[in-house]
């Protein structure tokens, strides 16, 4: 009987002990399922051509020799201390979030008071089929005075039409009250195809590989910063003499 009792309290202890086992191996089988299936997908995603948010990289203590050329469309004083050149695409995601939510207070604050200025460079990453017709679109609308106003658009639209055709450029260039019959006959000759290829050989001789890319004063920065760092970097070259 007490050998009957014994194997039956034997039995049960087994129980309860596998009972309290198997949450934790369920627990730790999901743990390491989920931790590779995180290495596996950061293993195979890679880094996309566009460069995206974060802290200011290595590259920002690298200064190239930048100028501005008498082509280039300046926003703001030309004569200001500091240079801010960007290299852009306007399919690029991150050049629309940099356009978005640094831009408007780099402008108030340091484009607007005089203190710098900005440079718009082309450079249409080959994947972006949208890139390229949007910056014979802005070289269009400049013809006819307006080309921070068609880029202002095309950003503005990407947000909603992240991919966009002809056709779209020209319903927006309407929208902003471009002559439609000269800039529709511009866009389609591709009249200005190699001055955008000429805005992306610059910016690969200074080895940008990636949009949005910037040169301030020189000074290199990849990505959409968040305002703060390009902030830290105008205010100390304003500190220059």
């Amino acid at each position: 009987m007490d050998n009957i009792e014994e194997q039956n309290q034997e039995r049960e202890a087994k129980v309860s002990y596998a009972q309290f086992l198997l949450p934790g191996a369920i627990l730790l089988a999901a743990l390491i399922i989920s931790g590779t299936l995180i290495f596996t997908r950061s293993q195979t995603q890679g880094t996309p051509k566009t460069a995206q948010i974060g802290t200011l990289p290595q590259e920002q203590n690298e200064v190239v020799d930048t100028k501005v050329n008498p082509g280039d469309h300046i926003l703001g004083n030309k004569n200001a201390k500091v240079a801010i050149i960007e290299y852009s695409d306007f399919e690029c995601p991150f050049c629309g979030r940099f356009w978005e939510e640094t831009l408007p207070q780099i402008r108030k604050d340091f484009i607007e008071t005089g203190k710098a200025f900005l440079v718009y460079r082309h450079f249409p990453l080959a994947f972006h089929p949208s890139a390229k017709p949007a910056a014979y679109a802005v070289e269009c609308a400049n013809e006819q005075g307006k080309f921070w106003q068609m880029h202002d658009k095309i950003f503005e639209e990407q947000k909603t039409t992240p991919q966009f055709s002809a056709n779209d450029l020209k319903k927006w260039a309407a929208a902003i009250g471009l002559d439609t019959a000269k800039f529709n006959q511009c866009l389609d000759s591709e009249k200005y195809a190699k001055r955008a290829s000429e805005d992306l050989d610059s910016g690969q001789a200074l080895g940008v590989s990636g949009t949005p890319t910037f040169f301030i004063n020189g000074q290199k920065i990849i990505g959409a910063q968040p305002y703060e760092n390009f902030k830290q970097v105008i205010d100390n070259l304003l500190k220059q003499k």
